[in-house]
């Protein structure tokens, strides 16, 4: 099992889109794969699931988000809570608050269509594990049991549900924050890449991320030199490796006489996005495989904006490859759903929708082929 975590210190550049399809795409391709959604926005859990799946989950937590030993002791139906499926949160409740972690682990949410995709969802309540991290993160330098405990519990409850389920992959969502949590999700995966809009922004997203890799990186080693052998097993062998980048959502234009074809104001900053990361990315938190800093994961062949598709995709719940069936269904036997959340899709581009799962196989096969390496 791989660990890999989508990353980049700018928002608004899909990171959570690109995440759900890479997911649906690798089970298409026979993968099991399991995604955690640790940006506290919860924009994979909202493009996952139906609103109101998503709040029953959050309700019946919402005693154990505020105490989770109190709530346990006095909840007669905790056991078949552990059933259903959880947040991420309420799963790392329990070191959080310094008590046993689950026995049990709840199954983790199925996605519909796929028998071979899961998601644990995430919590607007995440913030407050990353305030306990921050409290704890200097302890763990004086081998503190609960410090070390708290900072590879993602990590460790990867492994647990991949020992349990037999996951390929682990996809870690995250926010576009430089903070604890992202320095804890960042040091404890094997693999992270970079989604990337061709824009000014996200150059000095990356140069962001190259500073605080470097940090990071002297802290992870510091810290894994000074823990004893037998605790060592809960971290990664080695620091994470950046595994490469995407340009997502870029307009393409035909007319423009560059290799690519995209429009000029894209295609500058196109051309700069390698530069950015030779220059700011140290080569020895790189994977060592030809093209990793020059060349997108999986060429072109996710490049280009597809517009409208992944709203109406979100708002059908399914990977844009899905919408025509999905929609077809809905309408159907739903169509009170399609009404009230304005979702109407043109029959004749129901074609176009479909093309989008040969992109993103090729892009999922390129990530498998990186990933392998780490």
């Amino acid at each position: 099992m791989k660990t890999i975590a989508i990353f980049n210190n700018k928002g608004g550049v899909g990171k959570s889109t690109l995440t759900y399809h890479l997911a649906c795409a690798l089970g298409e391709l026979g993968k099991k794969v399991l995604m955690i959604d640790l940006d506290p926005q919860c924009n994979l859990s909202v493009s996952t699931m139906f609103e109101e799946e998503l709040e029953k989950i959050w309700s019946r937590e919402e005693s154990y988000i505020e105490d989770y030993e109190g709530a346990k002791r006095s909840d007669e139906h905790y056991t078949d809570m552990l059933k259903e499926p959880r947040t991420v949160h309420f799963l790392l409740k329990p070191a959080e608050d310094g008590i046993s972690d689950i026995e049990d682990l709840p199954p983790a949410y199925s996605i519909e269509g796929y028998e071979n995709v899961f998601l644990l969802p995430g919590r607007l309540s995440i913030h407050k594990y990353e305030n306990v991290i921050g409290d704890r993160w200097s302890k763990i330098f004086q081998s503190d049991n609960l410090a070390l405990r708290t900072i590879s519990n993602i990590r460790s409850l990867a492994e647990k549900y991949t020992l349990k389920e037999g996951y390929d992959y682990v996809l870690v969502d995250t926010s576009p924050s430089l903070g604890v949590l992202n320095k804890t999700i960042i040091s404890t995966v094997d693999g992270f890449f970079i989604p990337a809009f061709p824009d000014m922004f996200s150059l000095y997203g990356i140069k962001n991320i190259g500073s605080s890799l470097s940090q990071w990186s002297k802290e992870f080693n510091n810290m894994y030199s000074l823990i004893s052998e037998s605790r060592r097993d809960k971290f990664p062998k080695e620091f994470v490796k950046f595994i490469g980048y995407t340009v997502y959502n870029a307009k393409r234009y035909d007319g423009q006489r560059n290799s690519v074809s995209l429009a000029n104001a894209h295609h500058r900053y196109y051309q700069q996005i390698p530069e950015a990361i030779n220059n700011h990315i140290d080569d020895v938190n790189k994977l060592g495989i030809e093209g990793v800093s020059n060349v997108p994961i999986g060429g072109t062949s996710i490049m280009y904006t597809h517009n409208t598709f992944p709203s109406v995709a979100q708002g059908l719940k399914c990977p844009m490859w899905r919408v025509p069936d999905k929609y077809k269904e809905l309408r159907d036997n739903k169509r009170e759903y399609l009404e009230e959340n304005l979702i109407k899709v043109n029959q004749g581009a129901f074609g176009q929708y479909k093309a989008t799962l040969g992109d993103y196989k090729v892009f999922a096969e390129d990530f498998i082929l990186r990933a392998e390496k780490l």
